[in-house]
C-alpha cells in the first residue's frame, strides 16, 4: 500500500498542473465561446487539430525514450539527456522552417486566405513546445514535481491573462489566441534556464541510433493516437454534408463538437496527471517481484476513480453547460458523456500499454495504435454523413475501447498480468448506466433534479462497496491495525 500511496501522491501532485491547470484554462471556454461564434471557434478548434499532429512529430517519441534510456543506463543519463535535446533542437529548426516556406499553400487549402499569420505563430508554438520537452522529462524522471508544477501552471495562468488582455483590450481576432499561447510558451525556457544551462549541442551515432529505434514506433503509435484524438474535428470538414440536420454549416459543427469536447476534459486530464505519474513509476517498479500485482491494483482503482467522474459529470452538466455562453453550443451537449467513457477506455488503454513498453516490444503498441487509427476513419467516413458530430463521438468511444480489448488481450498472453476483467468491466457498466440515467432530465425544478441526478453517485459508491468488498476489508484491516 505504501507503494500505492506513493503513487498517488505523485499523482495528485502532478493533476495540480493537469486538473487545476486544466480547470483554469477552462476560464477561457466562456471568454472564447462568448467572442466567437461557433464558425469562428471552430477555426480555432481546427487548426489546434493540425497542431496536435505536428506535436508528435517534432517531439518523434523523444520522451519516452528519454525515460527508458536513462532509466535502464543510469551512468550515462546526462549523456542521454543532451543527445535526445540536441536530437530535438536540431530536427525542431528544420521543421518549422518548413511550415514557415509552406505557409501560404496551407492556409490556401484550409479557406484561410491571406492569414498565413496563423501558420507562422503555430510553427513558433510548435517550436518552444518541442525543446522544452526533455527537460520536462528530466524534471519528471529527477521527482522535481515541485518545479514542473509550477513551471506548467505560469505558463497556465500566463496563457489565460494574455487571452483576456488580448481579446477584451486589444480586438477579438482568433490570432492573439495563437500570440497568447506563443508569448506563454516562451517562458518556459526562462524558468528551466538553471536546469538546461548545461545543455551542449552533441550528436553521437552509436548513442542516438538505438533510441531513434526505440523511438520511432511510439511516435508512430502518437500519430495514430493523435488520429484517434483529433482527426475527428478535422474528418467534420470533409464528410459533414453542408447543412446538418440542427441547420448547422461544417465550421459550425466543428465549433459546437470542439466546445462541448472541452467538457470531457474532468476525465482526459486525470488520465494525464496520472500518466506523468504512473510512466516512470512503472518502469521503475518492473524489475520487483510483485509488480504485476500492483499494476493490478492500480488498473482497478484507477477505473473505480474514473467511473465517479463520469457520473459526477454527467450527473452536474445541467448546470456546467452555463460555461459555454452562447446557447448554441448546448445541442452538442449530448456527446459529453459519451467522450467521458471514450476517455476512460483510453485511460484503461494506457494503464494496459506497459507491458509492451518494459519489455520493449513497442511494436505491438503500434499495431493497436494504428488498427485504433483505422476504426477512427472507417467510423468516422461511415457515421459523420449520417449522424454529424454525434457520430464521431460513437466513433472515439468504439476506438479507445477496442483498443483497451485488445491490449488486454496480447497482454495477457506476452506478459500476464492477474487483472480482474469481469469486477473491473461490471463496475464500468454499473457507472455507464448510472451515467445515463443521470443525464435525463427528471423534473423542472433544479434544485430537486439535482438530487435526483447525484443520488447516482450514491447508488454507485454502494455497487462498488459490494463488488470490492474484500479489497475494502483488506483495507480497512490495515489502516486499524497501524
Amino acid at each position: 500500500m505504501s507503494v500505492l500511496k506513493k503513487l498517488a501522491g505523485q499523482t495528485a501532485l502532478y493533476g495540480v498542473s493537469s486538473i487545476l491547470g486544466r480547470v483554469l484554462n477552462y476560464l477561457l471556454v466562456p471568454l472564447h465561446t462568448k467572442i466567437f461564434d461557433p464558425a469562428q471557434f471552430g477555426a480555432v478548434t481546427e487548426l489546434y487539430a493540425y497542431m496536435a499532429f505536428f506535436n508528435v512529430i517534432f517531439t518523434y517519441g523523444m520522451e519516452t525514450t528519454y525515460f527508458r534510456f536513462a532509466t535502464k543506463q543510469r551512468d550515462i543519463k546526462n549523456e542521454i539527456f543532451q543527445q535526445a535535446s540536441s536530437s530535438i533542437l536540431f530536427s525542431s529548426v528544420i521543421f518549422s522552417t518548413i511550415l514557415f516556406l509552406l505557409a501560404t499553400p496551407i492556409t490556401i487549402a484550409l479557406d484561410f486566405h491571406n492569414k498565413q499569420e496563423y501558420v507562422y505563430y503555430l510553427a513558433a508554438i510548435l517550436f518552444v513546445d518541442a525543446i522544452s520537452a526533455i527537460p520536462f522529462a528530466k524534471l519528471r524522471l529527477e521527482n522535481k514535481v515541485l518545479l514542473f508544477v509550477s513551471t506548467k501552471m505560469t505558463v497556465i495562468l500566463a496563457t489565460i491573462v494574455l487571452n483576456f488582455i488580448l481579446l477584451l483590450g486589444v480586438k477579438n481576432d482568433i490570432k492573439y489566441v495563437f500570440i497568447a499561447n506563443l508569448v506563454a510558451n516562451c517562458l518556459i525556457p526562462l524558468i528551466l534556464f538553471k536546469e538546461i544551462r548545461r545543455f551542449k549541442l552533441t550528436f553521437n551515432w552509436e548513442l542516438f541510433k538505438p533510441m531513434l529505434f526505440y523511438g520511432f514506433p511510439i511516435m508512430v503509435m502518437g500519430l495514430a493516437g493523435m488520429i484517434n484524438e483529433v482527426l475527428d474535428r478535422i474528418m467534420l470538414r470533409y464528410f459533414l454534408i453542408n447543412v446538418d440536420a440542427n441547420g448547422l454549416n461544417k465550421i459550425e459543427a466543428i465549433g459546437i463538437y470542439g466546445a462541448c469536447y472541452k467538457l470531457s476534459i474532468f476525465m482526459s486530464l486525470v488520465i494525464q496527471a496520472f500518466r506523468y505519474a504512473a510512466e516512470p513509476f512503472f518502469f521503475a517498479k518492473a524489475q520487483q517481484v510483485d509488480s504485476k500485482n500492483t499494476y493490478a491494483m492500480v488498473m482497478k482503482y484507477f477505473i473505480i476513480a474514473c467511473c465517479f467522474i463520469l457520473i459526477s459529470v454527467t450527473a452536474n452538466l445541467h448546470w456546467i453547460k452555463y460555461f459555454l455562453m452562447n446557447e448554441l453550443y448546448w445541442q452538442g451537449l449530448i456527446i459529453v458523456p459519451i467522450l467521458l467513457l471514450a476517455n476512460l477506455f483510453l485511460g484503461v488503454y494506457n494503464n494496459l500499454s506497459i507491458w509492451f513498453k518494459i519489455t520493449d516490444k513497442t511494436y505491438f503498441g503500434t499495431i493497436i495504435a494504428i488498427l485504433g487509427a483505422f476504426i477512427t476513419i472507417l467510423f468516422n467516413m461511415l457515421l459523420i454523413p449520417w449522424l454529424g458530430y454525434f457520430g464521431s463521438a460513437i466513433t472515439t468511444l468504439v476506438c479507445y475501447s477496442s483498443m483497451a480489448i485488445i491490449a488486454y488481450l496480447l497482454g495477457q498472453k506476452y506478459y500476464p498480468v492477474p487483472y480482474k476483467p469481469i469486477s473491473n468491466l461490471l463496475i464500468i457498466i454499473s457507472a455507464t448506466l448510472l451515467s445515463y440515467l443521470s443525464f435525463k432530465e427528471w423534473n423542472q425544478n433544479f434544485w430537486f433534479n439535482s438530487i435526483i441526478k447525484n443520488s447516482s453517485i450514491f447508488i454507485f459508491t454502494t455497487i462498488v462497496l459490494i463488488l470490492e468488498r474484500k479489497s475494502v476489508v483488506q483495507l480497512y484491516s490495515k489502516f486499524k491495525h497501524r
